[in-house]
């Protein structure tokens, strides 16, 4: 029933820019926290940006500055704008719902590849 989808990955030349998506269905949007992680191949997943329900923001010390996080509940909906592509950003972008509290979850979906060309 819960499902997240990511698109908008590709391969880009370093200094380029991107935009992924993600589109959340089977859970209450507005209550999600909502976040983007990453992983490159032989690393472990890591954080790399996550917005609350109340639009508070934060992101990892490597893409400050170059990404931003955004959601639209109207769309069930959650981006991640990538600017100044470097080639260390190149792996598999993962899309993340968690909610805290009564009914909590931890959703993930399938992600969705980056390549950064140097």
């Amino acid at each position: 029933q819960v499902q997240l989808v990511e698109s908008g990955g590709g391969l880009v030349q370093a200094g380029g820019s991107l935009r992924l998506s993600c589109a959340a269905s089977g859970i209450t949007f507005s209550f999600s926290a909502m976040g983007w992680h990453r992983q490159a191949p032989g690393k472990q997943r890591e954080l790399v940006a996550i917005i609350t329900s109340g639009g508070t923001t934060n992101y990892a010390d490597s893409v400050k500055g170059r990404f931003t996080i955004s959601r639209d509940n109207a769309k069930n909906t959650v981006y991640l704008q990538m600017n100044s592509l470097k080639p260390e950003d190149t792996a598999v972008y993962y899309c993340n719902a968690v909610r805290h509290g009564l009914a909590p979850y931890d959703y993930w979906g399938q992600g969705t590849q980056v390549t950064v060309s140097s």
